[in-house]
């Protein structure tokens, strides 16, 4: 899982997801992976820019081919339920919203 950490200048009309609170996010979620026992089978890393910043904070979900916008901490609980379950993240009903059709993904 990659959670965008790209940082740019203040006052870039763009913003940055790291500016939205993403480093904080990916610490979270990083523990709370490990407190669930998803070490070493999940991994949560920084990702560069994913060019998604219209979406805030951007999320990446591999095998699951899933692209997430506008994470918060609150998703935690339901992407590491995802993480878990058979259908992955995109099947939790609390983050169907965040899903990023491809189109909105630059796919």
């Amino acid at each position: 899982m990659w959670v965008c950490a790209n940082r740019r200048p203040d006052g870039n009309p763009k913003g940055s997801c790291a500016q939205s609170g993403s480093e904080a996010l990916r610490d979270q979620l990083k523990a709370a992976c490990h407190a669930a026992g998803l070490n070493p089978t999940v991994r949560v890393m920084s990702s560069s820019c994913m060019d998604l910043c219209e979406h805030g904070i951007a999320v990446s979900v591999m095998p699951d081919d899933a692209v997430l916008g506008r994470v918060t901490e609150a998703d935690i609980p339901a992407l590491v339920e995802g993480l878990k379950a058979p259908g992955g993240v995109a099947a939790q009903p609390s983050l169907a919203a965040k899903v990023l059709p491809r189109a909105d993904r630059g796919s």
